[in-house]
């Protein structure tokens, strides 16, 4: 059985989000084909409420304006993500795919996947899910997809 959040939440995402196959499905449904998919009602349950409160913080920074501001971590998530993923997520901002608000959500999703630790790759699918997210996105989510494949085809070769 897969147990991680991050799975299920990508598994919503290949299999409904970026096919646009998004079908007009409750969530006890879409629980009964999780299940099925093999992943455990309590990982379903938790993606669920990370997928709310992502909904919930979009509705909140909608209202908030952009500026330039530097990041000071706190020690909680200096622990959960390494100095690798803080500079990924720096560079991200300096290339503009993210904002500094979106940055501030990025960082506030992360921490609530309640993994122990925290990598590049899954940075790349909740940067793609948070872009997906919100409207108006397209560019920097077309150059965040970008990033991922030319990442990918440099380790393939």
């Amino acid at each position: 059985m897969r147990e991680s959040v991050l799975d299920v939440l990508m598994y919503l995402f290949e299999t409904y989000i970026e096919t646009q196959d998004i079908p007009e499905i409750n969530h006890n449904d879409l629980k009964t084909d999780l299940v099925k998919a093999g992943f455990s009602v309590s990982e379903i349950e938790k993606a669920f409420d990370w997928l709310d409160k992502l909904a919930e913080n979009n509705e909140i920074i909608g209202d908030l304006h952009d500026n330039a501001s530097s990041r000071l971590y706190n020690d909680i998530e200096m622990n959960r993500l390494d100095t690798s993923c803080r500079g990924f997520i720096y560079y991200l901002e300096q290339i503009n795919i993210l904002t500094t608000t979106q940055r501030e959500l990025l960082i506030d999703r992360l921490l609530a996947l309640d993994t122990s630790e925290i990598n590049i790759e899954q940075i790349k699918w909740i940067v793609l899910m948070i872009l997906f997210s919100q409207p108006g996105q397209e560019k920097a989510y077309s150059k965040m997809e970008d990033l991922i494949f030319e990442s990918n085809e440099d380790f393939l070769h």
